[in-house]
């Protein structure tokens, strides 16, 4: 009677494991559209583009936005000076066409970032395996990343004396 028990204990458990999935990344997504819109937000709001390419079954990639979304200077910075978009990158869409207009970023494995300015052009790619600490992210090596790309960072007239 116990090992009856135990076994839908386990079964109950696997069964609500399998329903907390995970779902950043949205498969049927147009990445098109969404990155249209973002570059027209861009452009009104005089930011950057950012772009995360991952998808829900890759733990970088749901870390990676965690730190974004978790660090309160990180998140700051982003609301300031970019429009973030995530793009998908899985079996059911793996969004070829449009990784193959930015540059094929997925050479560089998941997660990868890239920085486009307000009129769509590729700005930088950035491998994230740089900002690896231990089993996470360096939130200092975002932060730096973050502003190295932002607007002020590529203004000409931020160094003019």
């Amino acid at each position: 009677m116990k090992s009856i028990f135990l076994f839908f204990a386990v079964l109950l458990s696997l069964s609500l494991k399998a329903q907390e999935k995970i779902t950043l990344y949205n498969p049927e997504a147009d990445a098109r559209k969404d990155l249209e819109t973002a570059i027209q937000t861009a452009r009104d709001q005089h930011k950057h583009v950012l772009i995360q390419v991952g998808g829900n079954w890759c733990s970088w990639c749901v870390r990676l936005h965690g730190v974004l979304e978790s660090e309160a200077k990180i998140d700051s910075i982003m609301k300031s000076d970019y429009v973030f978009i995530l793009i998908n990158y899985s079996k059911e869409n793996k969004n070829e066409a449009v990784l193959a207009d930015l540059g094929f970023p997925q050479r560089f494995g998941f997660p990868v970032l890239l920085v486009l300015d307000q009129d769509g052009h590729r700005l930088h790619t950035q491998n994230t395996a740089y900002f690896e600490k231990d089993k996470g992210y360096d939130p200092d090596k975002i932060i730096g990343f973050l502003l190295d790309w932002n607007v002020k960072a590529l203004d000409p007239k931020s160094y003019v004396r």
